[in-house]
């Protein structure tokens, strides 16, 4: 909390109309996150039945299950990243990769604003690459699309561009807590990953969203947790939290290591442009995908059942160590293909393994203790979201009495990550496209300086004069356009209104130039633009670097 030197802006404290009516709309945004995490699911059920099992069903099944034969295996994966690639190029581009970093790039660097067909190409090309047998998670094109969903809605009611990232977010976050059940870490993630704010225009939003979409997958998906565990038997005593540093340290490496993984992969696909177009890079994908199920199918999928086993005790050696090397393989230099798939639910699964595997010579606490957390560990490193990947561990599997070993190995792996690498699996290709985000949370200076603090007693608008016509007492009676035309109820803001509220006020209404009003409505003055932005009337601002607030 920043802290100024008198009170600021009703709006940071209260529910005022337009936020409410933002909440408002968040509510069947949230509605249609979960029924889109629904589809893709489903969608996802039926490709993998009808590719690896020759029959028509929506279950979610992991292709190492259904026994397919080897070339079906080998094959399908290529086919699936030709589709893949097809669909981008003829499609979108924006279907390409994981999801999380073009949802970042457009609410940071493009206002929010998704075209209309990435709300359907990216689940439909996820579900394609997952359903024959992409190592990928769901999340990322759910992100995508229930933010594409929350954008176009916004697009439509003429939102400014913080409502429409307030209702963009909101989509994304239903759509994750739709899918894993985990509404306290869906909120987390849209905090710590998408929005670098925690203001009540956003956050009230996100929730109402996020809860929304966590009512209606009951119905759809199911009420329990994803991979409940019974941890009755559990005995977590102070030398198995210590033990939890050296898990966090393993989980920092293991996503330090993914990380380079994929975007060396990238680098060496990029040496085929100018070869081979970036249509076809996708079924090279595949290829690496097929070759490393043949040597452990159960890598192949989203692997949800690999991970409940994993979590539960019950992998062998064989499993753990061939999910540790196989999947951590194909998913890191698939990836970097330009494929469409998440990393939440890989990222869960290999490290469930090392945690599993760390466990196999660790004092015994209880079954999947370890397996538990190595993943919250390696969520920690993988995502730079240290808090989310302690909730997300504990709502997928309601193993609450593991919240301080969780706490400590996740932030020990975050330090580690943070460390040993720059950016983050999710915010390196922002900066590969002249894009930064910085570490940490920022305070905008704009919201901590008021408007009489750089209002003018000349009405000027910067290319002319505004004309204002005041009563005896100094009220206001209007503003007089150029054309002689008397504006009875003109845009006006408050010598105690932030600039950052002034500034989206006069952005709102189309206006460079606006008076100053005193509470008993007395004219004060004038303000423009230009001075609420902190430059001379007519100066202009460049920047050769996009940037933002928030952390990697």
């Amino acid at each position: 909390m920043t802290v100024t030197r008198r009170p600021g802006p009703l709006a940071d404290f209260t529910l005022t109309p337009r936020v409410g009516a933002i909440v408002a709309w968040a509510i069947p945004i949230g509605a249609l996150g979960a029924v889109a995490a629904w589809l893709l699911l489903r969608l996802i059920g039926l490709i993998t039945n009808a590719v690896f099992g020759g029959r028509l069903a929506t279950d979610t099944v992991s292709p190492g299950q259904l026994h397919a034969p080897w070339w079906v295996v080998l094959g399908a994966p290529v086919v699936g990243g030709l589709v893949v690639g097809v669909m981008a190029r003829y499609g979108s581009e924006k279907i390409r990769g994981h999801g999380m970093p073009e949802a970042l790039e457009a609410i940071l660097f493009k206002r929010s604003v998704v075209e209309g067909k990435v709300a359907l190409l990216k689940p439909t090309s996820a579900a394609i690459s997952i359903g024959t047998g992409g190592p990928f998670g769901a999340e990322g094109p759910i992100i995508m699309t229930g933010g594409a969903l929350g954008s176009l809605v916004a697009q439509r009611l003429r939102l400014t561009d913080d409502e429409r990232k307030a209702l963009m977010v909101s989509g994304a976050a239903a759509g994750m807590a739709a899918t894993f059940n985990a509404p306290l870490a869906s909120v987390l993630l849209a905090v710590e990953l998408l929005l670098f704010e925690w203001r009540p225009r956003s956050f009230l939003p996100v929730t109402a969203a996020v809860v929304t979409a966590t009512l209606l997958r009951a119905p759809l998906l199911g009420s329990g947790p994803l991979f409940g565990l019974d941890t009755a038997g559990w005995r977590i005593d102070v030398p198995a939290e210590l033990l939890a540093i050296g898990i966090g340290v393993l989980g920092g490496l293991l996503a330090v290591a993914v990380t380079a993984l994929v975007y060396r992969s990238e680098d060496t696909f990029e040496l085929l442009r100018g070869r081979l177009h970036w249509m076809w890079w996708p079924a090279i994908g595949g290829l690496i995908i097929g070759i490393g199920g043949l040597i452990v199918p159960r890598a192949l999928g989203v692997g949800y059942d690999v991970i409940g086993d994993l979590l539960s005790g019950h992998a062998a050696l064989s499993l753990i160590v061939g999910i540790l090397v196989v999947k951590s393989l194909i998913w890191g230099l698939s990836l970097g293909s330009g494929t469409s798939g998440g990393v939440l639910a890989p990222t869960f699964m290999i490290g469930a393994a090392l945690g599993a595997l760390a466990g196999l010579v660790l004092p015994p606490v209880g079954p999947g203790f370890w397996a538990l957390v190595g993943l919250a560990a390696t969520v920690g490193g993988v995502m730079r979201s240290p808090l989310t990947g302690v909730v997300f561990s504990l709502e997928l599997t309601h193993a609450w009495s593991a919240l301080l070993p969780l706490l400590i190995a996740s932030a020990t792996a975050y330090g580690v990550s943070i460390l040993l690498l720059r950016r983050s699996v999710l915010t390196e290709k922002i900066a590969r496209r002249g894009g930064h985000l910085s570490r940490e949370y920022a305070v905008d200076p704009f919201s901590v300086r008021f408007v009489d603090e750089v209002m003018s007693p000349v009405p000027d608008d910067g290319s002319g004069r505004l004309r204002l016509r005041v009563a005896d007492d100094g009220r206001l009676l209007g503003v007089e356009r150029r054309s002689g035309e008397l504006v009875a109820d003109p845009v006006t803001v408050g010598p105690d209104d932030t600039l950052a509220d002034a500034r989206e006020r006069l952005l709102a209404a189309g206006v460079s130039a606006a008076p100053v009003v005193g509470k008993d409505g007395e004219v004060l003055g004038t303000t423009t633009l230009a001075a609420l932005l902190g430059q001379p009337a007519g100066a202009g601002a460049s920047r050769t670097r996009l940037s933002a607030a928030g952390m990697t």
